[in-house]
């Protein structure tokens, strides 16, 4: 018997994250319901009684520029994850420098596209993915875009660390002809496919 042998017997470190995170599909699911043929969800009609349950992870965010969104609502858990209250700030103040481009790109497709997104996230302080987080597009009372998102963790949280993209998923939704003749014309979908797709897989 040799040491290599052994060695396989061994746990082996995570290196992927489950294909479900508790909390995702119940969001996406509640997202999906709201939605009035392909409309997207109006703002005004999330209720946090769909949302029992999940609700320590979830947050609602606005657009206040390209690519930046403010924290509007946030769940306990994210408030824990941060170390304090994140209503008012930007959703990039979690991630680390490097990865806040990539986060911008990913919400102005998000609002724009509009698309939904999921990002498996790091840490800075331990390697490997041990979070996902979905973005969900909604329309308020003024035709603008907030986002619905929900953040879930596969492991035990690390709390007050700076979040890293290590892939992103973009899915580009098919709105109703007159929704999407009230998209400003310099925007264009991505691509014409309804389901997710690797765009961005850092190493």
């Amino acid at each position: 018997m040799t040491l290599g042998f052994l060695d396989r017997l061994l746990p082996q470190p995570r290196t992927t994250l489950p294909a479900v995170i508790h909390g995702l599909s119940q969001t996406r699911a509640y997202w999906e319901g709201l939605r009035q043929g392909s409309a997207l969800p109006q703002r005004k009609a999330i209720d946090p009684r769909g949302l029992v349950g999940v609700l320590d992870r979830v947050f609602l965010a606005d657009r206040i520029g390209r690519g930046v969104a403010q924290i509007r609502i946030a769940g306990s858990a994210l408030t824990d994850f941060a170390g304090m209250d994140v209503r008012g700030l930007p959703l990039s103040c979690l991630f680390g420098a490097e990865s806040r481009g990539l986060l911008g790109d990913t919400l102005e497709k998000v609002f724009t596209g509009p698309a939904v997104a999921e990002l498996d996230l790091g840490s800075d302080r331990t390697p490997g993915p041990f979070a996902r987080l979905l973005l969900l597009p909604l329309e308020d009372e003024t035709g603008g875009r907030l986002v619905l998102g929900a953040m879930g963790f596969a492991e035990e949280r690390h709390a007050r660390c700076k979040l890293q993209i290590l892939s992103r998923r973009e899915e580009v939704l098919q709105l109703a002809r007159a929704a999407v003749d009230d998209m400003p014309l310099a925007v264009e979908p991505l691509r014409r496919r309804g389901h997710l797709a690797l765009v961005h897989s850092a190493e």
